[in-house]
This record gives C-alpha cells, sequence and structure tokens, in this order.
C-alpha cells in the first residue's frame, strides 16, 4: 500500500508543481475586427467594429506547416480582441485568424483581410508583451449606402 502512495505521489506532484508555476513569457495579441460596409478592401472611416465575432491564433511549426497551437477569443464592443498566449512559439509561424461573424449580414471574410501575422518569441528585440495584429474584416452583404461619397476621399488627386 506504501508503494502505491509512493507512486501515486511521484505522479501527482510534478503536475500539480507544473500547474501552480507561472506562464513563462506570456504574451497578449491584441487587434481589431470590423464590417467592410462599404466593400472597399480596406479599412475606410465607414467601417463598422464587429462586438462577438471570434478570433483564433493559430501557429504553424515552420518545417512541417503543421497547425501546433490554437486559442480563441472573442471581440468586445469596441471590436477589440484579446488573446492571452502562454508560451514562446519562436520556430513558429503565428497568425490572429478570422473564425467566425456575430452579424449575419456581414460575415464574408474580406480578402486579404482575413489574417494577420503576430511574432510571439520575445527573442526579436521586442520588449513587450502584447502584440498587436493588423486589423480583420468582414464584407457585409450589400453595400451601405453614402459609399461613393466615402470611397472618393480615398482617390489620388494629381496636381
Amino acid at each position: 500500500m506504501a508503494k502505491v502512495l509512493l507512486l501515486m505521489a511521484l505522479c501527482i506532484l510534478p503536475a500539480l508543481v507544473t500547474a501552480a508555476r507561472p506562464a513563462r513569457n506570456p504574451y497578449t495579441v491584441e487587434g481589431r475586427v470590423y464590417c467592410d460596409t462599404c466593400r472597399a478592401g480596406f479599412e475606410t472611416n465607414a467601417v463598422t467594429p464587429i462586438h462577438g465575432a471570434t478570433v483564433r491564433v493559430e501557429c504553424q511549426d515552420r518545417r512541417t506547416m503543421e497547425v501546433v497551437y490554437t486559442k480563441e477569443g472573442k471581440t468586445d464592443a469596441s471590436g477589440t480582441y484579446k488573446i492571452r498566449v502562454d508560451e514562446d512559439h519562436q520556430d513558429e509561424i503565428c497568425d490572429a485568424v478570422l473564425v467566425r461573424s456575430s452579424q449575419i449580414n456581414c460575415s464574408e471574410p474580406s480578402a486579404g483581410r482575413d489574417r494577420a501575422r503576430v511574432v510571439l518569441t520575445n527573442n526579436n528585440g521586442i520588449v513587450s508583451n502584447t502584440r498587436y495584429a493588423n486589423a480583420m474584416g468582414f464584407d457585409i452583404d450589400e453595400v451601405m449606402s453614402g459609399c461613393t461619397q466615402v470611397l472618393q476621399q480615398y482617390q489620388e488627386v494629381d496636381d
């Protein structure tokens, strides 16, 4: 009986110590998700934040391109998400990826704006543990009125 208790203690004790130990190199991946109400393909002053959109941080092994880490989060009322990542991913390629929109009429990921690369290691000279991802967007089903005027603001003017 004593041997069984000793064996259990040797198996359970390391797991408890690991669980109680604080995370090494915790990071926070932060970004925004918007609805492209003009289907412009980039952020304009007419985009609206999406509350409740699902975003995933996804890391792939650099050699095999196999997904080795994922963690999901949701956006708040301002369209901002903050996803905590508890370990260093130095030898991996990590992206924030759109998963799902909470708006039925704005649920198609914008081409080229559906993922954002993030670097999740301290071996790159970045001091802060907050990593900011580029904003990502979904396209609205029907372009809202007034988009012609909005897009005219972004046209180049030759002098």
